[in-house]
């Protein structure tokens, strides 16, 4: 027997070890739902941190519900170690590591390339390897290939090599790894074969031709979004100087049942995929001197909504006789989304920078993050603070960065003196004192 058909006979009849290389906010639920398909997992961290509360039964990520990890660990299908000699040990590996971008907007590959060389320093023959990290196309075949190809070791008979992007959305109680499709590419077809046997365990696989098309799928969908969030945004600054309800506007026009798809407008994008993806593929077309504009203009609108933000929250500070400096703000959620501790990419963080460079004094609450943790731009040193009425009316303006359901908006109007409402959270409200303020 070769070992295509050994290894997806071990997937098929379950006895296949699954490795996960970071069990961040899509590794970790990925080893979830293998292990709940039946499958023996091993995630593997470099961070002690993560592994000594998933060993005491704490979740790090609180959307991700921590009982069917303890459920695993409990049961021995579930191990978590930061010892990346234990490679060896399993049969398919996961590449779930971050991807992020330089100072100068460029991808920043290091965690790839060091995960990779790890990776080839263990592997075996007869292991499938499977980066599910979002990057530029050709990564897969450019860069990860090279470095696991060894002597005598041939891709496609030898050992396996994919890639199936991930399309996690943190929060969403809808969709989830079991329940949403998952595009596989192969580096060979017998590799695309292994991969597809493998994530077939779990949901319905999409095969496409090469890496290069799985890369770029991922690249499409987080574009699309970029784009048409950019689009809303630079509409929702036209409405305003319109006098028009864009919310309004939206969700007339999602009425026409083809051809629309609503978004809607914020204070700017967050989250590791959107404001980030797009770029890496912005920076892979230079390579055949190509200029995506589309992109690039959506970045541009993207990045300013903050600023528009500070200036609608200048303007509404004036009109009540207060400067910006030694106003006190407070500034209302900083997770990039509602209901998730995931503030990677905040446009809450920007927004809190700019507050302090024109002298604000600012505090923020909320309640999924109790505590700042630093990040790539920012550390702010802060803690939230408690969200009383006693606290809300010691503040000259209340900024909504993140509309989480928490959050009793018709409260937070009562006993603010001045509202900027980034999310269209208090549609509805009553709003006699004119204290709100769209932004």
């Amino acid at each position: 027997m070769d070992r295509k058909t050994k290894l997806i006979v071990m997937i098929e009849d379950r006895t296949a070890k699954v490795g996960v290389i970071g069990l961040g906010y899509v590794g970790l639920p990925l080893a979830i739902h293998f292990g709940k398909s039946g499958f023996s997992v091993v995630g593997f961290d470099l961070d002690s941190v993560k592994i000594e509360k998933l060993l005491k039964g704490e979740s790090y990520i609180k959307h991700v519900s921590i009982d069917p990890v303890t459920e695993m660990i409990e049961a021995g299908s579930f191990d978590v170690t930061s010892d990346f000699d234990r490679l060896k040990d399993v049969d398919c590996i996961l590449i779930c590591v971050p991807t992020p971008l330089t100072d100068k907007m460029e991808p920043d590959l290091t965690y790839l390339v060091e995960t990779t060389e790890t990776i080839a320093r263990h592997f075996r023959a007869g292991q499938l390897i499977v980066l599910e990290s979002t990057t530029y196309p050709g990564t897969t075949e450019e860069m990860v290939l090279p470095r696991l190809e060894k002597e005598g070791m041939t891709v496609g008979s030898d050992f396996f090599l994919a890639y199936s992007p991930e399309r996690e959305d943190p929060g969403n109680e809808n969709f989830s790894a079991s329940n949403t499709p998952k595009v596989v590419g192969g580096i060979t077809p017998s590799c695309l074969e292994v991969a597809q046997a493998l994530y077939s365990c779990i949901t319905h696989v999409v095969p496409v031709s090469s890496t290069k098309v799985a890369e770029l799928t991922k690249l499409l969908e987080n574009t699309f979004r970029s784009v048409n969030i950019a689009l809303v945004n630079e509409l929702k600054v036209l409405a305003h100087k319109m006098n028009i309800d864009l919310f309004e506007v939206i969700d007339a026009a999602a009425t026409k049942p083809f051809g629309y798809t609503p978004f809607y407008p914020g204070p700017g994008l967050g989250g590791h995929c959107i404001p980030i993806d797009p770029f890496y593929l912005s920076w892979k077309a230079r390579e055949y001197d190509f200029s995506t504009r589309f992109i690039h203009l959506a970045g541009e609108i993207n990045i300013s909504m903050p600023y528009y933000v500070i200036e609608k929250t200048v303007e509404a500070l004036n009109r009540n006789r207060k400067s910006m400096n030694g106003s006190r703000i407070l500034v209302l959620g900083v997770a990039y989304k509602r209901d998730v501790d995931d503030d990677r990419e905040s446009p809450g963080y920007a927004i809190m920078k700019m507050l302090l460079e024109k002298g604000a004094e600012v505090i923020y609450n909320d309640p999924w993050i109790p505590r700042l943790r630093p990040t790539r731009k920012y550390d702010f040193q802060m803690e939230s603070t408690p969200l009383t009425p006693e606290t809300l009316a010691g503040t000259d303006a209340v900024i909504i960065v993140t509309d989480h359901s928490d959050y009793d908006f018709v409260d937070i109007v009562r006993h603010s003196h001045l509202v900027i409402d980034t999310r269209n959270a208090t549609k509805g409200i009553e709003d006699a004192g004119k204290k709100i303020v769209m932004a």
